[in-house]
């Protein structure tokens, strides 16, 4: 096997002798090569196969994948020669062959041969300076919003012609296709969920089937028989008409988390608004992605409707590809649904967005809360799909005079409660520190998967973990979201109290999404409410099934808006009604009259 062409410059001696210095290496699909943060060892030669570079990103939603990298690539020739921590991470997308050279080999070749030495570092700096330049011309496109590629046109010209033949269905047989689809979705909402759970390998299966039977037949019952486009009525004083039309072509982006759900969701109220959509599905999704875009098309095609309505990204997903749509002319509409740096991504493409924030709930247990309620409901929510959903629970702000038996409320109820000693231990293993964030290995994951792996053990089945902590406003994941079935739990006297600590773990994070209240005075859940500043607060619910409205009035939504608390453009369960634009045809109500001075 040959040696990387960069070498080539390299004499016929100095390559032999880095040739022996060369090891083969094989990896396997999902193989992580080297992580962001390891010490630069060595550098890789690929010979066949694909490696994924991404970034380590806090946020399991958003898009982290910057390129990928195929044969004749150099991996990792600048932390070989700088020898500091690696700037980002090498996934093998498919099998890969390789191989590699190690700092230690290098060092060696130096006391012994200095000339080659020098000759491997100057190429291999050669490289690195040629890949710098491509990265800024990457980084370019980005920041400026380089011309689409054929892809990005194709998609987003297909789904405008289909819009423009769709614009004008009556609303009876849009309501027919949707039922149709929801039909469908609803037949399949195990397996997809199946699927995903293997895909993905976060959350579990039993849920997701009822998130995604949620994401059809409640978002279906809550939009069928209502005006999705024309006119919507005539007020009688003013005499204005409002009139619905539809945005165009909307580009949805679809999180790991929630995939089949949201890309349910998504199809339902797009369509009802007479908008075509695109699905941008995450890179670790694409595999279910393409199941649902296809059953989607199958049920379209039956009903007549044209195919190109709903359209999804079937190459793979990269930060630059997901800029390019966004960004796009054609497109009318971002439907953001993902991590912050996606969300925020989307809010400075220049395209008008829709998107969400963070969760990070606070969870007041008042004094006069039915604590046995209470209990059940926090564990069954937080439990959830193995504690994904960013409306559950996440800080559990308990009066001090309730605490004891809050506490032996919720151990009945399968939670973990730990001791100090515990919770030392417990952090110390579930906490990265590197990012001082739960570890990318938490998300998603069973309460026992976790306790087994950190050490906790209860003679029950341990559905959620509890952590009792103490806050000074220091930056801590105890205080922040956390997307595992864990929680804090922090000690409050008072309403005052409560109040204030609720509203201060909110301006840490999770501002303007979830905040809820377990208490029977009415007067109190109304202070509360008054106080929070966040777009849904909930009373006497669990927060992972009150957010999406199954046990609540709310408009049942796989994209929650935070408002300005959070950056976000509205404080709505986004719906069918967000995706239009309403024109007001105004009538001459007072001819002639007025003055200069009372102008009529």
């Amino acid at each position: 096997m040959s040696l990387p062409g960069f070498f080539d410059a390299l004499s016929a001696e100095h390559r032999d002798t880095v040739a022996k210095l060369l090891t083969e290496v094989e990896f396997e699909p999902g193989t992580t090569i080297f992580t962001e943060g390891d010490e630069g060892d060595a550098a890789y030669f690929i010979d066949e196969g694909e490696v994924r570079i991404e970034l380590e990103l806090p946020e399991v939603d958003t898009e982290s994948v910057l390129r990928y990298e195929g044969p004749g690539s150099t991996l990792g020739e600048v932390a070989l020669l700088d020898r500091l921590p690696r700037s980002a991470t090498a996934v093998a997308d498919t099998r890969v062959q390789a191989r590699t050279i190690t700092t230690a080999s290098l060092d060696e070749l130096a006391a012994r041969d200095p000339g080659a030495a020098l000759g491997v570092t100057q190429e291999l700096a050669r490289d690195a300076t040629a890949k710098l330049r491509r990265l800024t011309e990457q980084a370019s496109d980005l920041m400026f919003a380089a011309a689409p590629d054929p892809v990005v046109d194709e998609l987003v010209s297909r789904a405008a012609a289909a819009q423009a033949q769709f614009a004008d269905w009556p609303e009876d047989r849009v309501d027919a296709l949707l039922g149709r689809l929801t039909a469908v979705f609803l037949e399949h909402a195990a397996p997809l969920a199946e699927a995903t759970v293997e895909e993905t390998h976060v959350g579990n299966a039993a849920d997701k089937t009822l998130k995604n039977m949620v994401a059809a037949q409640g978002v279906y019952d809550s939009l069928v028989g209502q005006v999705g486009a024309g006119p919507l009525g005539t007020d009688d004083l003013t005499q204005v008409t409002e009139i619905a039309e539809a945005v165009g072509v909307i580009f949805g982006l679809v999180p790991v988390t929630n995939p089949v759900a949201t890309a349910y969701f998504k199809t339902l109220v797009s369509l009802k608004s007479r908008n075509a959509v695109i699905l941008s599905f995450h890179h670790a999704v694409l595999g279910v992605g393409n199941r649902v875009g296809e059953l989607i098309h199958q049920v379209l095609s039956e009903e007549g409707a044209p195919a190109d309505l709903v359209l999804w990204v079937k190459k793979r997903g990269s930060r630059k590809l997901t800029q390019q749509f966004m960004s796009h002319p054609g497109v009318g509409l971002v439907l953001a649904t993902g991590g912050a740096a996606m969300v925020q991504a989307a809010y400075s493409s220049g395209t008008p967005a829709l998107g969400v924030g963070p969760g990070n709930a606070p969870c007041w247990i008042a004094p006069d809360a039915d604590l046995a309620t209470a209990a059940s409901s926090i564990v069954m929510s937080k439990s959830f799909d193995n504690g994904v959903i960013c409306g559950a629970e996440h800080n559990l702000v308990v009066d001090r005079s309730v605490r004891d038996d809050f506490v032996a409320r919720l151990e009945s109820q399968g939670a973990a409660v730990l001791t100090p000693q515990e919770a030392e231990a417990f952090l110390a293993l579930a906490i990265d520190p590197a990012t001082n964030r739960f570890r990318g290995e938490t998300v998603g994951q069973s309460a026992a998967t976790i306790a087994g792996f950190t050490g906790i053990s209860r003679p029950f089945e341990i559905k959620v973990i509890v952590v009792p902590a103490t806050w000074d406003g220091e930056d801590t994941p105890l205080a922040g979201e956390k997307m595992t079935p864990v929680l804090s739990l922090f000690d409050v006297s008072g309403d005052d109290e409560a109040i204030a600590f609720s509203r201060r773990l909110l301006g840490f994070m999770g501002s303007g999404h979830t905040s809820i209240v377990h208490s029977a005075d009415p007067d109190r859940i109304a202070r509360f409410g008054a106080a929070m500043p966040t777009s849904r607060i909930l009373a006497n619910s669990p927060g992972a099934h009150g957010v999406f409205g199954v046990t609540t009035g709310l408009v049942p939504s796989l994209t929650l808006g935070c408002g300005t608390y959070g950056g976000n453009s509205t404080t709505d369960n986004v719906s069918f009604k967000n995706l239009r634009n309403i024109k007001r045809l105004a009538r001459l109500v007072q001819p002639g009259g007025g003055s200069a001075d009372n102008p009529g």
